[in-house]
């Protein structure tokens, strides 16, 4: 096997190899330690703001120990990190700069394979990007989930709980005192959310492609068996350069399909159709955005975690964990893609497991499922022409079919203006809606779960339709319209809709009208002015004029191949430094 750091280290430009080896030398690296070895780089993605990713200041060490049991030699490397509680506007943005980050370090540097850090929302699909994009052996490792909190003698759950709570606040049913002691309360440990908000369903979509090691996506931050499972990923990372085991052949179109179907089993994020999509579009793999619903169709929600459901994922964990929902899975999968043992997941995840207390409770089977609708479905109409998304299993049964008079926020500043406002006009029968809130006008924030207005809450009201072209957390509840295509501010028809205009969804039928004319919109389209960009210069500016729209990822137009020709990973010409 000829390693790819051979063209570092052994070449046959004595001059090249001694500038190589020298640099190393002064490191610390001695070059007989190394040569000849598949050296790993090991991508960390934790700052002082990334509680979620902040265990893996620890965990590297374990990770670097297993590739040296296994014979290889570990490099660790710094990555921008997406801590999403801190980023604003929006860290969907730098998920795509995350993923340069990446491929270009492992582009240009001496490096066989990778072992990728993961855990903050945008961290777990940002690099697998990059990783797509280079093709090398790659896995991740997750930090894990945090701890759940307790307050009041209830247990409470960083993320869903957060809205809840938050609802009964602005409802008068929390003391100013409440409040301040469920912030004490809710989020006392490092890890990601434990719910099957963002972090969770990503960690779990990338064991479903392959990507990390089976069994480890669902192990909590703070158990032993998390150091177990970085070891192990360090091991196995080895291996996987020496059988030549890439992304390429994991990932596959049949992979993805897999994903999208466990999406559905899970509950999971309405942020899994963007991230899938972009990750597919690395390797040349195209997702329709209608086949979300298509593969979906008949997928039940056999997951009982927040925000779908009442668990966590502590819960979820000690009932068999991802492993086990992907064995009652199976039936509806394609059990010949691989795993990144370099089995198949049918023989993988097969297997008959050991019984958990309670798990029926959190993890169901596709015969009694905990719901039987589940997954995403795919909005379309005249105010939605490319589409638009909504999980079905966290809106309320009875919003499943609406017909409203829309309430319309031109932006995040002015709902925020008005939306508690005693003067605002609005029932729970009205339509929210949220504009200029997408990719090229803001980076995609996570504001589409629009509150729902104080005066309303004080009345009981805690669901009612929402639309608009932001992304909302995945644990976030309630009928939540989302991702709508063409967005507002690149002349979308959601830029015309007026307070007062009736809307009407049919979640059975997936439509989304807006109750006006062609010629209507039409002529209000040609009155409408584009808003001037704020962004001047700046990977603001960039993003901005090269991001594609919701239902192609929101990747850069740039970073994603046309075809899986263009896909193939240029190396670099090494020469002097």
């Amino acid at each position: 096997m000829k390693l790819r750091s051979s063209e570092w280290f052994e070449n046959e430009n004595a001059e090249l190899t001694f500038q190589h080896r020298s640099a190393m030398r002064a490191m610390g690296h001695n070059p007989e330690s190394f040569v000849g070895k598949p050296i790993i780089g090991i991508f960390n993605a934790w700052n002082d703001f990334n509680s979620c990713n902040y265990p893996h200041k620890e965990l590297v060490e374990f990770v670097k120990r297993g590739v040296l049991l296994a014979g290889g030699y570990p490099i660790e490397m710094h990555t921008i990190s997406t801590p999403a509680d801190f980023m604003k506007p929006s860290d969907l943005m730098y998920r795509n700069l995350l993923s340069m980050d990446i491929e270009e370090s492992i582009r240009s540097q001496p490096i066989d394979g990778v072992v990728l850090l993961c855990e903050c929302d945008k961290t777990v699909p940002g690099q697998l990007m990059g990783a797509a994009s280079c093709d090398l052996p790659a896995l991740q490792l997750a930090a894990g989930h945090r701890s759940s909190g307790s307050f009041r003698g209830k247990t409470v759950n960083y993320g869903t709980d957060l809205w809840k709570y938050s609802d009964d606040y602005k409802a008068g049913l929390l003391s100013d005192d409440d409040w301040k002691e469920l912030e004490q309360s809710i989020s006392c440990s490092l890890g990601g959310c434990p719910v099957m908000g963002t972090a969770s369903t990503m960690k779990s979509l990338s064991e479903m492609l392959g990507m990390m090691l089976p069994g480890t996506s669902s192990i909590p931050a703070t158990h032993a068996a998390r150091k177990h499972a970085a070891e192990a990923t360090g091991r196995r990372i080895v291996e996987m350069v020496r059988d030549n085991l890439t992304p390429s052949k994991l990932m596959t179109e049949e992979a993805f399909h897999n994903a999208i179907k466990l999406v559905a089993a899970l509950g999971g994020s309405t942020n899994a159709a963007i991230h899938l999509t972009a990750i597919a579009g690395r390797l040349g793999i195209r997702i329709p955005i209608e086949r979300y619903e298509e593969l979906t169709e008949g997928i039940p929600l056999i997951v009982n975690l927040q925000p779908s459901g009442s668990h966590s994922m502590d819960d979820f964990f000690k009932a068999g964990g991802l492993r086990k929902v992907i064995r009652n899975l199976l039936p509806k999968l394609d059990a010949d893609c691989l795993s990144c043992t370099g089995e198949t997941i049918g023989d993988t995840y097969g297997s008959d497991m050991p019984a958990y207390a309670d798990e029926s409770e959190v993890i169901s089977t596709l015969d009694a499922p905990f719901k039987q609708k589940s997954g995403l479905a795919i909005l379309k109409g005249n105010l939605a022409p490319n589409g638009a998304v909504i999980k079905k299993s966290a809106v309320s049964p009875k919003l499943f079919r609406h017909r409203g008079q829309a309430v319309v926020f031109d932006g995040y500043e002015d709902m925020l203006a008005r939306i508690d406002s005693d003067d605002l006009e609005v029932t729970e029968d009205n339509v929210l809606v949220l504009k200029n809130c997408g990719p090229v006008a803001m980076g995609m924030p996570e504001w589409g779960s629009i509150p729902i207005p104080a005066k309303l809450l004080r009345q009981g009201v805690r669901d009612m339709v929402r639309i608009s072209d932001a992304r909302m957390s995945g644990t976030s509840y309630g009928a939540v319209i989302l991702h709508v295509a063409p967005e507002a501010i690149i002349g979308g028809p959601l830029a015309i809709v007026q307070t007062g205009d009736w809307i009407e969804m049919d979640l059975d039928r997936s439509t989304l009208r807006l109750d006006l004319d062609d010629a209507e919109i039409e002529a209000r389209l040609k009155k409408w002015t584009r808003p001037e960009p704020q962004h001047k210069r700046g990977y603001p500016r960039l993003f901005a004029e090269h991001a594609l729209q919701a239902p192609e990822g929101c990747d850069l137009d740039i970073l994603r191949p046309n075809s899986k020709e263009e896909a193939k990973f240029v190396p670099p010409i090494v020469g002097r430094g």
